[in-house]
């Protein structure tokens, strides 16, 4: 029985699969009331300490969830949902109270008053305590992972960052580095900047309320929980050797060959579109060009080269051009037409690009996972 329930974890593991139960238990939460009951929170850690027992007594998940690089990974498992559910069941609560036309609970306690000498500074002095006690016990308690000076001749496999920057290294598994590891970081900085600037919903100010704030609390759920989130679960407990997927209760073996063949989107058309099913079914001599070859001169050394590279890249060029040009104006005119009459063409412009920015990242993961999709533009000097 046990070993059928490992079985089903790992098959429930795999990327796309996994991935999508994430987004669809996202949705249900944010759709349906009744998720933020009491039991929810009973439920959901329940859960977890039955997986946590089943792992730290298992041969190969229990290598990696003892570790104690992944310490801050298992606490996590209980804070963040604890957090969560203390958040979401007030703001539900507070909803159930302004249908029945009364104030949320923030409002009527804001007659109390609480000095912040000593009464404040007292909380937060014995809260830094006991903080400071933790870290000491934790630090006594669970030995510091350090590992021997490093050996190029004797690289570990899988060769991890931190835990905290798993989700970076994961994302540079979809984009080229000079995206992952620095536009989008940079995107992710100016996105939070700019929420105080293109927030114009005064509603639910000093208190919590999940009715009136729809947009702020599913975008922090799809972006911070289905993405950051499951990157760095994923990192940490599904990527083994070779950076290959393995499932929590999978042996972790460097002998483990997947068989890919990441290819451009150029070449889906060119190759795949264009000369393997149109040119033999119509025989028309301009679909059996193939792909244009490109070499890696600079742009300005020879514009013939630069202009096949455009001619290949074109389908990519294009698709890109839909996704940030023209799509952007159809949603302001359909399904968020409301959102752009609120914000404005200015503000609208830096939302909906920030959108579709993060929206990316889930595109992308798909197109890598159904049909090994690398790149939209791959160029000799850059990729998109």
């Amino acid at each position: 029985m046990l070993d059928t329930i490992k079985h089903l974890i790992d098959i429930l593991a795999t990327p796309w699969l996994s991935f999508t139960l994430t987004i669809v238990l996202c949705f249900v939460a944010l759709r349906l009331r009744w998720v933020w009951t009491k039991w929810f929170l009973a439920l959901v850690l329940l859960g977890v300490t039955a997986f946590l027992w089943i792992g730290f007594n298992d041969p190969y998940a229990g290598l990696i969830l003892k570790k104690a690089d992944n310490a801050p990974i298992v606490i996590m498992l209980y804070t963040f949902p604890l957090f969560l559910w203390i958040a979401m069941i007030q703001a539900v609560q507070n909803d159930k109270r302004m249908e029945e036309g009364g104030a949320p609970e923030e409002k009527s306690l804001s007659d109390q008053k609480t000095w912040v000498w000593p009464d404040l500074v007292y909380i937060e002095f014995i809260a830094v305590i006991l903080c400071t006690v933790a870290l000491v016990v934790w630090s006594l308690t669970v030995p510091a992972p350090l590992e021997r000076p490093a050996n190029p001749g004797n690289t570990p496999n899988p060769s991890k960052a931190p835990w905290y920057f798993l989700g970076l290294q994961e994302m540079l598994v979809y984009f080229d580095p000079w995206y992952a590891g620095v536009v989008l970081p940079c995107i992710i900085i100016l996105g939070l900047c700019a929420i105080p600037y293109v927030d114009v919903n005064v509603k639910a100010q000093g208190y919590f309320s999940f009715k009136e704030r729809r947009l702020a609390i599913g975008t922090f759920f799809f972006g911070f929980y289905v993405l950051w989130i499951f990157l760095i679960i994923t990192g940490t407990i599904l990527r083994g050797p070779g950076w290959n997927f393995f499932g929590p209760f999978e042996e972790w073996t460097p002998h483990k060959v997947v068989a890919l063949n990441n290819v451009n989107l150029s070449e889906f058309v060119w190759i795949k579109l264009f000369y393997n099913k149109l040119y033999a079914a119509t025989g028309i001599e301009w679909f059996g060009q193939g792909l244009p070859d490109v070499q890696s001169k600079l742009p300005w050394e020879d514009l013939g080269n630069f202009g096949r590279c455009l001619k290949r890249e074109f389908p990519g060029l294009v698709a890109l051009g839909f996704y940030y040009l023209v799509l952007p104006g159809l949603l302001a005119k359909t399904r968020c037409r409301k959102l752009y009459q609120q914000l404005g063409w200015a503000r609208y412009s830096v939302v909906i690009l920030l959108f579709l920015t993060m929206f990316t990242m889930p595109l992308k993961m798909y197109l890598r996972w159904i049909v090994n999709l690398k790149y939209f533009v791959a160029t000799p000097w850059i990729n998109f």
